[in-house]
């Protein structure tokens, strides 16, 4: 398998930025960069953000830290938007190569709580690589009993967001239905969306809509319709899992 070392056009002048930023701050403690989430899936048009891993050699010292954090709020300043949503994990080799979820080395308190989820997309192929070698040299393979465990972390965040993020919880909510239903976590929401919008008739109208407010062209009809409904989707969505669960029993 060949990744992709090239971002899309639309962000690689960020891209060029924060690795040309980490170079100067880390030096030879910099082992790999690795995009994964929305940018690396062809079929996306919208992100709001930027996922990706910053693997190192070794743990910053403080001045190394500090340089991270002004390169931080450099990107945020000079790339906005998406040098806002720049959602990053700044993450030990030794704890890449593991399968506990892992600190970040920027924010200690913070773990990357999908671990499993983006190991399977990563090696998987939905990854882009801007530095360091090939991925599968760093992140472990999945098992399906760790990806249930994201997966249902990701169904309880959902949730507690229902109201606060209807759209990015109505297209995640199509994801976990298909993960659950095929056992491939390798999709986009927008590929999830479009899977959803062909199984299941009732939701094309919550499904349109938010696919209309991830594009930034939802009417204020389609916002509340996206309030009103997406906590329905939400029930239907958990039942629908539980049933499969139970026939996977």
């Amino acid at each position: 398998m060949r990744y992709k070392r090239q971002p899309p056009a639309y962000v690689q002048n960020l891209c060029h930025a924060l690795l040309k930023g980490l170079k100067t701050a880390l030096g030879e403690k910099l082992y790999g960069v690795y995009l994964f989430g929305a940018v690396a899936f062809p079929e996306t048009k919208h992100t709001g953000d930027i996922d990706f891993h910053v693997i190192l050699n070794d743990a910053p010292t403080e001045q190394e830290h500090d340089a991270l954090v002004q390169l931080r709020d450099w990107l945020a300043r000079d790339f906005p938007p998406l040098g806002v949503g720049m959602d990053g994990h700044y993450l030990l080799l030794e704890d890449a190569r593991g399968t506990a979820q892992p600190q970040s080395q920027l924010a200690p308190y913070n773990v990357d709580d999908a671990w499993a989820l983006h190991r399977a997309h990563i090696r998987a192929g939905r990854c882009i690589v801007l530095y360091g070698p090939d991925p599968r040299q760093v992140y472990p393979a999945a098992t399906w009993e760790e990806l249930e465990i994201d997966l249902e972390d990701q169904l309880h965040y959902v949730k507690q967001h229902l109201e606060v993020y209807p759209a990015y919880c109505a297209l995640n909510l199509c994801r976990m239905m298909y993960s659950f239903e095929t056992r491939d976590v390798v999709i986009s929401k927008a590929a999830a969306a479009e899977w959803a919008w062909d199984t299941f008739h009732q939701w094309r109208a919550l499904i349109e809509a938010a696919r209309k407010s991830y594009a930034k062209q939802a009417s204020a009809q389609d916002e509340a319709l996206m309030k009103a409904e997406v906590q329905e989707l939400y029930r239907f969505a958990r039942e629908y899992i539980l049933e499969i669960r139970r026939s996977d029993c």
